[in-house]
Parts: structure tokens; C-alpha cells; sequence
């Protein structure tokens, strides 16, 4: 009887310990794109965050209608900046990589 609890408790250890390096593994494959975005009002803003914070691998969307750029947080192994980007123009919308320099590049 102790046997097969020992067992049990040994096999629980190995499965927690196994989900726990799955899941720091997951927070290793999120990478984060920018995109330029051709929209110009706020119909646009909300067309863009009601369907590409549903498109497949996406984690974090932040739509900034002022600066018209799209910053997109996602899996890599669930999507691409390519398929993302292909997702907007779908919307109707023109998408650019935008590559914001740093502070140090600017002083």
C-alpha cells in the first residue's frame, strides 16, 4: 500500500515539474511585430482588434489609431509577422513593418 503511494506522489512531481518547463517554454516562443497601418478612423481601429486578436497565435494586440501603428504579440509556432500582415491587408488595410529606433540610435 505505501509502495503505490509513493508511486502516485512520484508520478505527480514528474507531471507538475513537466507543466512548469512547458510552460516557460511557451514564454519562449512569443515574439512581437509592428506594423504601420493605412487606417484613419476609429471604425478602423476596432475593425482591426475585433478580428486580429482572433487570428490564430496572437497573445497581445495594441491598436494606437493617433500613431496608426499595430504592435502585435504572438506565438511563433501558431503564426508569422508574413501571416499577420496578410490578416490586416485582408481588412482592407495597408501594413508596413515599422522598426522604432532606440533611444541610444537617436542621441
Amino acid at each position: 500500500m505505501m509502495r503505490v503511494k509513493w508511486i502516485a506522489l512520484l508520478t505527480l512531481f514528474v507531471l507538475g515539474f513537466s507543466l512548469n518547463v512547458m510552460a516557460k517554454d511557451d514564454k519562449k516562443e512569443k515574439s512581437e511585430v509592428t506594423f504601420l497601418v493605412s487606417m484613419t478612423c476609429e471604425n478602423c481601429q476596432k475593425r482591426i482588434e475585433n478580428n486580429i486578436a482572433f487570428e490564430k497565435g496572437v497573445t497581445a494586440l495594441n491598436v494606437n489609431l493617433p500613431d496608426k501603428l499595430v504592435t502585435i504579440e504572438y506565438r511563433k509556432d501558431k503564426t508569422s509577422p508574413e501571416k499577420l500582415k496578410e490578416a490586416i491587408r485582408k481588412l482592407g488595410y495597408t501594413a508596413t513593418p515599422f522598426y522604432p529606433k532606440k533611444k541610444a540610435e537617436k542621441e
